[in-house]
């Protein structure tokens, strides 16, 4: 056990030596896509809610998939090139990089990231639970503790290596390592405190409090290897995928819905290619004019990741997205024939390709960075593509309303079930899996802690409601408000 190998194979011991045979990692693929944890990410929502945009939108589940496609193939490209730097960091194994891939939104709670920030709120500042709720945390959670069978909570039983991939951010909200990642100057990626709140520990991260002994153990081969705070190589290879997957894939969705319009990016970055800035004080750029919002971009860039950021780079990045996105895929609007299915088809087919040949690998990364990297060139351009997507989509004020009824209802299905559990006439008539939770959450919890059991009823509240589909919270809020006569039928979201 003391070959670095059988360490990132065996982990805590849960894969027998004689297993080997087996190819443990592919036994952590199929564990991770037989979990119901994964089949529940059909339901979820990516970007846009497939309940309002019928069938051709992606969701969590369409989006892991092509997250572990480009993963797998960004591992088997560098191991050609970069075998010997990547043993030297670790090793970078084409299955586990596909299963971490599998596995990296296996938290994500219903309607997306408004989900996810929501949750967050209620955690903090209504339960009082320090390490509020990450989405990546949560999945970290799920394969490790909250998949609850008989009297044991194993989670998926995953080997340390694949564990160890799944950390995008390794570290926790506030304490782990020390010193804490969000205090480095500047902090890596993910690891700032919200704007809103500086005493609120790291925006992202890949662990809660609960969890982080096994987060310990899973990175332990790579000690000496990558920095503490740092992606294992098949953690980073799996975050740039994840970033290629939304860049590209995701505009394939709002193309084909009709959101995103060929004018008001043209005329963006038109603007912005024809305008000089230079002189022009921060405070002075109107976001509501055209072209300036992408030059805050750029100097946001600048501000953040000077490592890499170069203005040459970036208009040729933002003439690149011109051309092919503008003057290509957005050229014609998308209506549903063979020949606008081939089109978009090509747009991704041409940038996945492109990106994934950039992909570099770096023993001495930027600490805003990973091991494996895009080149310069391909960073700006996905920081470009970026920006439409978070310009013209996201920001759209009908998007914005949509999303405040969600989360309006997220809000009232949470204190509704916390209403519930504190019933003391309905004990022995909640949902098992509720039940459960609460019986995990006391267990994390010490004797004596303040509040032990409302916490432990918080946090299992919380476990539940991010393991819903959209439809299924909406569903349990209807007949939680007493909206719906479907007596037996509402039982499935129990």
């Amino acid at each position: 056990m003391d070959d670095p190998r059988a360490r990132r194979l065996f982990g805590d011991g849960l894969v027998a030596p004689g297993d080997l045979a087996t190819s443990p990692f592919r036994v952590d693929r199929d564990r991770i896509v037989s979990s119901p944890f994964f089949a529940r990410l059909g339901g979820v929502t990516q970007v846009i809610s497939p309940g309002g945009a019928g069938l051709l939108v992606h969701n969590r589940l369409t989006h892991s998939l092509k997250v572990a496609s480009v993963a797998r193939a960004i591992a088997e490209k560098l191991l050609l090139r970069y075998a010997d730097t990547l043993e030297k960091l670790g090793g970078c194994d084409p299955d586990v990089v596909e299963a971490a891939a599998l596995a990296h939104d296996l938290g994500h709670p219903p309607f997306g990231h408004l989900g996810e920030r929501v949750l967050d709120n209620l955690a903090r500042q209504r339960l009082r639970l320090r390490d509020g709720f990450e989405g990546n945390a949560q999945s970290y959670r799920i394969v490790t503790s909250t998949e609850i069978r008989g009297q044991s909570t194993i989670g998926l039983n995953l080997t340390a290596a694949t564990r160890a991939a799944i950390l995008k951010y390794p570290w926790t909200r506030r304490t782990f390592p020390t010193p804490h990642p969000r205090l480095m100057d500047p902090p890596p990626r993910g690891a700032s405190a919200p704007a809103d709140d500086p005493d609120g520990g790291s925006l992202k991260f890949s662990a809660y409090s609960t969890e982080v002994e096994d987060m310990v153990q899973a990175r332990l081969p790579f000690a000496g290897r990558v920095a503490d705070w740092q992606q294992t190589p098949e953690a980073s290879v799996m975050d740039t995928a994840d970033d290629i997957a939304y860049a590209i894939h995701d505009l394939e969705d709002v193309h084909r819905v009709g959101v995103l319009q060929q004018g008001a990016v043209a005329a963006e970055l038109m603007a912005w290619q024809r305008t000089s800035y230079s002189g022009t004080p921060d405070e002075d750029l109107d976001q509501r004019r055209t072209g300036s919002a992408i030059e805050v971009l750029r100097r946001q860039l600048h501000r953040k990741d000077g490592w890499v950021a170069d203005d040459d780079a970036f208009a040729a990045a933002v003439e690149q997205v011109r051309a092919e996105l503008v003057d290509g895929l957005l050229s014609a609007p998308f209506d549903g024939s063979l020949a606008a299915e081939a089109q978009v088809a090509a747009f991704s087919a041409t940038w996945t390709k492109r990106l994934v040949d950039s992909i570099e690998v770096t023993e001495t990364p930027a600490v805003r960075s990973g091991h494996a990297l895009l080149a310069p060139a391909q960073w700006h351009e996905v920081q470009v593509l970026k920006f439409v997507q978070n310009r013209f989509v996201l920001a759209r004020p009908d998007l914005a309303l949509h999303q405040r009824g969600q989360a309006r209802l997220l809000a009232s299905l949470v204190e509704a079930l916390l209403a519930w559990l504190a019933d003391p006439d309905e004990a022995q008539r909640l949902p098992a899996r509720i039940r459960d939770l609460v019986e995990l959450g006391e267990q994390e919890l010490p004797e004596g802690t303040p509040d032990r059991i409302s916490r432990a009823r918080g946090r299992a509240v919380i476990d539940y409601v991010a393991a819903l589909t959209d439809s299924q919270a909406v569903a349990l809020m209807d007949a939680l408000s007493g909206r719906t006569r479907q007596l037996w039928t509402d039982a499935f979201v129990l």
